[in-house]
């Protein structure tokens, strides 16, 4: 059997209805430089960097938890991520998938891997935050941010699978997509490991990882990312997880996160879940420094000073009530939607 390269593009795939071959997606990929608005462009970049001589990509990170940094990347392993998403969704050549992610990023550049790779008939629109507005086709494939979902709930019925990633589904979010005919998966991943390496279907609490993919935690209960075919290195990440065994975890929250207050160890993420739903501005709790306990738990709410209701904070242990309310006019994020917490903080 013939390995699937990088250079290779499936028969079955297609762009916007048209079968494109390598040398036809050239040809797109110049005149979106040439003449494409400033989403077109960054694809057109990709194509040409996908099929030059170059046997690996440079990736920009988002830069959510620390400083962006560009990363390389081998194609042959951006081939292996795709085929195991293509495994583990049982997507075949022929299905019809939607792209409506910003193509700067490792998420947007991998759709249109697994759609070269695996066959896809995939329709191109901009990455904006009403993918499905004005679209009556049917989709079996579709990637999305958790803000285009809550844009397109009522245009769903017209997706079969959906994968979700960039930032955690809320839980309002969640139970309205429960009611939904839609597979919906949320993802768990990173630049380093291509996108995701575990999903979860909504209302499950566990991750369970694609094909050839083994996981542990180190000391600090951190998963560690064994994906050979994916990156040469174990990936060791700052992600608390519980691990259930060597093909599933539950995401706990972010050890550089954690809040130390007066010796109690505080998880944002924990907390932030039991908020979910009681405060209709997007929000974060964190840490800032205090004289007496170390660090202080605070409530930072984007948006003009609100009343919250007393049962605000009655699923809180005492803990894990905040000793102060911050409001921020408009949070900083990255360019796919992630908050700046850091930047937020300084910034208070």
């Amino acid at each position: 059997m013939n390995t699937i390269t990088y250079n290779n593009v499936n028969n079955h795939f297609k762009l916007n209805g048209f079968h494109l071959g390598k040398k036809d997606l050239c040809r797109v990929a110049y005149s979106f430089i040439k003449e494409g608005d400033e989403y077109e462009k960054s694809v057109g970049d990709f194509i040409l960097d996908w099929f030059d001589k170059k046997t690996y990509i440079d990736l920009n990170t988002s830069g959510t938890t620390g400083t962006p940094k560009i990363i390389r990347i081998e194609k042959q392993a951006m081939v292996n991520s795709a085929l195991a998403t293509g495994d583990f969704f049982k997507l075949s050549p022929g299905d019809k998938a939607l792209h409506c992610l910003p193509t700067k990023y490792i998420a947007g550049k991998m759709m249109f891997v697994r759609s070269f790779i695996l066959g896809l008939d995939m329709d191109f629109v901009a990455p904006n935050s009403h993918p499905l507005l004005y679209n009556d086709k049917k989709y079996d494939f579709v990637a999305m941010v958790p803000l285009q979902v809550q844009n397109s709930l009522s245009e769903l019925k017209n997706v079969k699978k959906m994968i979700v990633g960039g930032v955690k589904i809320s839980k309002s979010l969640e139970k309205s997509l429960a009611k939904l005919k839609t597979q919906t998966y949320e993802t768990y991943g990173m630049t380093e490991t291509i996108t995701h390496i575990a999903a979860k279907k909504i209302g499950e609490k566990a991750f369970s990882v694609l094909p050839n993919i083994k996981i542990s935690q180190d000391e600090r209960n951190c998963l560690v990312i064994d994906a050979p075919q994916i990156a040469e290195d174990t990936i060791v990440t700052n992600d608390i997880v519980e691990l259930i065994n060597d093909t599933q975890f539950c995401y706990v929250g972010r050890i550089d996160n954690v809040i130390n207050s007066g010796g109690i160890k505080l998880i944002p993420e924990q907390i932030e879940d039991k908020l979910s739903g009681k405060i209709h501005s997007r929000f974060f709790v964190t840490g800032i420094q205090d004289a007496i306990l170390g660090e202080k738990l605070v409530l930072i709410i984007e948006g003009e000073k609100q009343t919250l209701d007393e049962n605000t904070f009655d699923e809180l242990d005492k803990y894990e009530k905040p000793k102060e309310v911050f409001y921020v006019s408009k949070f900083s994020e990255t360019d796919n939607g992630k908050i700046k917490r850091k930047e937020i903080i300084e910034n208070i």
